[in-house]
């Protein structure tokens, strides 16, 4: 393999111009870079990437915080800033953090080091005070999950307007008794879609019973079903359930159909995020449709403009409620 020097020899010019011709400095004049380039083709010269990229104090990688792989939320979202990210000269490094501190500030240390130039977090347990004092040297930006106002920009949908829809949708078909399988309330998820679930049935005049409000550790499919064999154990059964994430959902159905129930005709369903799975389910399941890949697009855009040294603002994203047969009347 060609090196540099063997450039310079061929086009004969110092060392230092073949540099300035690869780092397209303007100090160059065309007729010399002409020769520069043309010996370039000649001896097939490949130059060290990471050596460029450490001379220009850049690592030309992104780092994806999310806290667990197996998660499908996430796919989509990934394959938005990866190919946004692709598309400029960037790559991209998944990080799971199991929503675990140490493992976090592993990777945040890539950062302060200069091993990567920029954050996207999806992680919801990520330690808000440590983000935001990285946030006033490098550049992050928020996914999906996101501390408000904290001064780091964030791409998300409005969450309690979206539950607010789902409940009312169920409330419109004639549910009256409706239960909420949640998540931990130190997520801001889960504390805004329990308030779009309060709101809407607070408008249509239903008290908010407690003992109708389940709450998870995880959000794993047989956390669902352990959760809705709760529902299903009350005296004064809910004839529906809204499920905070579509994984919890699609776990509540099982449990239906193995108690012999039918959906929707003894139990509606709905979920949110609107992953892959919702679709392939029996019967197929409503839910909040997330925009997850223009998610992960516009959050690579605002954190490639970041790195940049650019200003960017928060982006709330429309959101979809897809009507299946998990709630058909």
């Amino acid at each position: 393999m060609a090196n540099i020097q063997q450039v310079a020899k061929q086009a004969g010019v110092s060392v230092a111009t073949v540099s300035r011709v690869l780092n397209g400095q303007n100090s160059v004049s065309v007729k010399t870079k002409l020769k520069v380039e043309e010996a370039i083709r000649q001896l097939n010269y490949e130059p060290s990437m990471l050596g460029r990229n450490l001379r220009n104090s850049e690592s030309r990688i992104i780092l994806i915080l999310i806290p667990s792989i197996s998660n499908p939320f996430y796919l989509e979202i990934i394959k938005g800033i990866e190919n946004i990210a692709i598309s400029h000269n960037y790559n991209i490094l998944l990080c799971e953090t199991d929503s675990d501190p140490k493992k976090e500030d592993i990777y945040f240390d890539l950062v302060r080091k200069k091993m990567a130039d920029g954050i996207i977090s999806m992680d919801p347990a990520v330690n808000v005070d440590t983000l935001k004092e990285l946030a006033k040297k490098y550049a992050i930006i928020q996914c999906s999950e996101y501390g408000g106002g904290i001064g780091i920009p964030y791409v998300t949908i409005d969450n309690e307007e979206a539950s607010y829809r789902a409940v009312k949708h169920l409330l419109q078909i004639g549910h009256t008794k409706i239960a909420l399988m949640n998540t931990d309330e130190k997520f801001l998820y889960a504390r805004e879609r329990k308030m779009g679930y309060q709101r809407a049935l607070q408008d249509h005049g239903i008290s908010v019973k407690n003992e109708y409000v389940f709450y998870t550790q995880d959000l794993g499919f047989e956390n669902g079903q352990q959760a809705m064999r709760k529902i299903l154990a009350i005296d004064d059964r809910p004839t529906a359930v809204f499920a905070v994430s579509d994984l919890l959902a699609i776990g509540a159905l099982k449990e239906i159909n193995a108690a012999g129930l039918n959906v929707p005709g003894d139990m509606a369903v709905i979920g949110f995020d609107k992953i892959d799975f919702s679709n392939m389910t029996n019967p197929t399941l409503t839910t909040v449709a997330q925009p997850m890949y223009k998610m992960g697009t516009a959050a690579a855009k605002m954190l490639i403009e970041k790195i940049k040294g650019g200003n960017v603002d928060s982006v709330i994203l429309d959101f979809e409620l897809v009507i299946r047969e998990s709630t058909a009347g």
